[in-house]
């Protein structure tokens, strides 16, 4: 009996696994507003009613699309006042993101970049989750710069709440850009050049 309950286990994981691909999917492609539960149901082999059993609504679907993405992303940058990663090791972590987005995550990227333009007039359903992202995101820079420039890594002058905001807006840029125009932009290159010029930029 455990071998057949391991089994119906796996097949709902599959099935859940298959319904979240369709959707991220079909979100990328058509944001979310302009997807139905019945297409993303039928491009994932099951029933509308399936959909709803496993994520008990379209916002719940929403929500296991991001928690998806964020189960993919490579370790994001972690830090506190005490300890962290250098400047160098922080640029290669995000050039690292840079290349795996470019190779195997451009749905995701897309999917992104359609929801983050759907949400932002407060109020929405996700304009709080990724506004709140957005803040995650630069205050591990900003510690990372406040660090750079405690130990003389970068020159004291420098404001790091502001080259936080700085590179969290050339990230987002830089993929829509490639978003728009994979053929002609490459995403890679783009953001090595980017840190390779901001390193020498704050270099004392």
């Amino acid at each position: 009996m455990a071998g057949v309950k391991g089994q119906v286990q796996k097949r709902g994981v599959e099935r859940r696994r298959a319904m979240v691909d369709a959707a991220i999917t079909l979100f990328s492609q058509q944001g979310v507003r302009g997807t139905g539960v019945a297409a993303i149901a039928e491009r994932a082999g099951v029933t509308p009613s399936a959909l709803i059993h496993h994520f008990g609504s379209k916002d719940g679907l929403v929500q296991a699309v991001l928690e998806e993405a964020d189960r993919r992303a490579p370790a994001r940058l972690s830090a506190t006042p005490d300890s962290g990663p250098t400047l160098d090791q922080a640029f290669a972590w995000l050039l690292k993101d840079v290349e795996h987005t470019a190779a195997d995550e451009r749905e995701l990227t897309a999917l992104h970049a359609t929801l983050t333009a759907e949400n932002l007039e407060p109020g929405t359903a996700l304009h709080t989750w990724f506004r709140d992202r957005g803040r995650t995101l630069r205050a591990h820079l900003t510690a990372l710069f406040t660090r750079a420039a405690a130990d003389g890594s970068i020159r004291p002058d420098l404001r790091p709440g502001l080259l936080a905001a700085e590179v969290t807006a050339f990230l987002e840029g830089a993929h829509l850009i490639w978003l728009l125009d994979p053929e002609e932009v490459d995403l890679t290159a783009v953001c090595r050049g980017y840190f390779e010029g901001l390193t020498a930029r704050l270099r004392p």
